[in-house]
């Protein structure tokens, strides 16, 4: 890492740190509107509501209005397949564990990183595109870039991670991109297509990212095992604990149910 990185990476801790530990992701939503809306203009946050277990949940813009812009929340919902996502904003330990797991059970996954985890975490970023994952944009400050109407500023955002990450692995960041906190507005959604880039939602999740205050392993299979559904994209996050400790047998009670893992790569 050069000084230059050093210097940034300090600069950003004291704020990604505990930003990102207590992300508001909206994950764990539940909506009680009659039914989805198009796409708003303005600025929202990414939410679900569950009306049926084991059925797609609904989300607060249909995938068709969502699809006008290269944007998912779900995949192929026609086949038992899960599509796995890791939001990682710093590495508190857990990250190579996770990485464990998805290899015994060949899973490919994405894991969308932020500035400071390329920074603060090379080898384990290097090692997340050795194993074949997706590493995707989750921009560089993490920011809520449905504040952010102007393209440039928009695009700086996530060009200076793209930059970042290929000077560390000598390749190109894969073009998903993943809204921090899952704020966005349709000018958002407009802005990251522009630049080539598919916008990666979640129809399940959990509050998973409260370092001091997390979920017991039965608290986890609570929420994951009956909101599982066909073409689910999974959030998770790479720094909860619970998470590294359940994934293995989590994985295999998927694939018990009669699941599969699937790239992003192999979205409709």
């Amino acid at each position: 890492m050069t000084h230059n990185h050093c210097r940034r990476a300090a600069a950003l801790l004291g704020t990604l740190a505990i930003g990102l530990s207590l992300c508001a992701c909206a994950s764990d939503t539940v909506r009680t509107a009659a039914g989805p809306a198009a796409v708003p203009a303005s600025a929202d946050n990414w939410g679900l509501s569950f009306p049926n277990p084991g059925q797609s949940p609904v989300g607060n813009a249909t995938a068709e209005s969502l699809a006008q812009y290269d944007a998912h929340y779900l995949g192929d919902t026609s086949k038992k397949v899960i599509y796995l996502t890791f939001d990682c904003g710093y590495e508190n330990g857990c990250t190579e564990k996770i990485l464990d797991a998805l290899q015994k059970h060949q899973a490919p996954a994405a894991f969308f990183v932020v500035g400071h985890m390329v920074e603060s975490a090379p080898d384990i970023v290097r090692r997340m595109a050795a194993e074949g994952h997706i590493v995707g944009n989750h921009t560089f400050h993490h920011p809520d870039m449905s504040a952010i109407a102007d393209q440039a500023a928009f695009e700086q955002e996530l060009k200076t991670l793209e930059s970042l990450y290929e000077e560390l692995v000598g390749q190109p960041l894969s073009k998903f991109y993943r809204p921090p906190q899952g704020k966005y507005s349709e000018e958002n959604l407009r802005q990251a297509h522009a630049l080539g880039y598919k916008t990666v939602f979640w129809s399940l999740a959990y509050v998973d990212w409260y370092t001091d205050n997390q979920p017991t392993a039965q608290q986890a299979y609570d929420k994951l095992l009956p909101r599982i559904h066909d073409g689910a994209i999974v959030l998770l996050h790479s720094t909860s604990q619970t998470n590294a400790d359940i994934l293995d047998e989590l994985l295999t009670k998927w694939e018990e149910m009669g699941y599969t893992f699937a790239s992003l790569e192999e979205l409709p």
